[in-house]
């Protein structure tokens, strides 16, 4: 059965609903990477769930050695034709990040923009440290950025409305249990696709202990894109800068 990330992320619809994701808060999280990850110069970048390649493409630009691994072919696309229009040598590889080897050693492993949580079991969610720490060479650092789960529960918008090229897009939010659950409903021309997102949430505490089960060190948290401490109540984000 096809589960609701390899649908929805796979579909032209969903970078017509995300097309807000702009460069600038992929800039700032990449310059708060730089500072806080010394990695050295030409060093190798995985980053894991790249999608359309935003953060690879930084990673890129700045003479690093990017790998990109993906499970939507329609993201990788986006990806390798982005890569390419600047030349710039990126690998991009289609893969189920349950299921990957490490084979190759990097400097930096990312894990960001809340590519995390997707599946129904913690042992699978949890692998991605592990697959992190695997791919990392002695003192290399891994970078994971997440929704902050209390910031969620207290501020969710239970739905918003908006209209892109002729496109009625409604997003009705709702948290059941641990999971924050979102439907996607797009109106066009008469018909009406649905699509689904459905991200467990985590506390703090649960995913430092999860990363420190595998080999790494918490060196700093952060609550925000461009560096705030991390604030349980009130940060919206939770980036964790871990080193093995």
């Amino acid at each position: 059965m096809t589960e609701w990330f390899e649908e929805w992320f796979n579909s032209k619809e969903y970078l017509e609903v995300y097309q807000h994701r702009n460069e600038s808060d992929a800039k700032l999280l990449f310059e708060l990477i730089e500072k806080h990850a010394k990695i050295p110069e030409r060093g190798k970048v995985l980053d894991l769930a790249c999608g359309s390649g935003r953060h690879s493409i930084l990673f890129a630009r700045k003479g690093f050695e990017v790998t990109g691994i993906d499970l939507s072919e329609n993201l990788l696309r986006i990806a390798e034709t982005s890569a390419r229009k600047e030349k710039l040598g990126i690998e991009f590889i289609k893969a189920d990040l349950r299921h990957i080897e490490a084979i190759e050693k990097y400097d930096l492993v990312v894990n960001l923009f809340t590519s995390f949580g997707y599946f129904n079991n913690d042992y699978e969610n949890f692998s991605i440290f592990k697959s992190a720490s695997g791919f990392l060479k002695p003192g290399g650092y891994f970078v994971f950025d997440f929704l902050n789960s209390v910031f969620v529960e207290k501020n969710l918008v239970r739905e918003s409305k908006e209209v892109k090229s002729h496109e009625n897009i409604i997003q009705r939010r709702r948290i059941e249990g641990d999971r924050v659950i979102k439907d996607i409903i797009i109106q066009h021309n008469g018909s009406t696709k649905t699509f689904y997102e459905s991200v467990k949430m985590y506390r703090e505490q649960e995913l430092k202990e999860a990363i420190r089960e595998n080999g790494l060190a918490i060196k700093e948290t952060f609550g925000d894109f461009t560096g705030r401490n991390f604030i349980e109540e009130t940060s919206p984000r939770i980036i964790i800068i871990a080193q093995k």
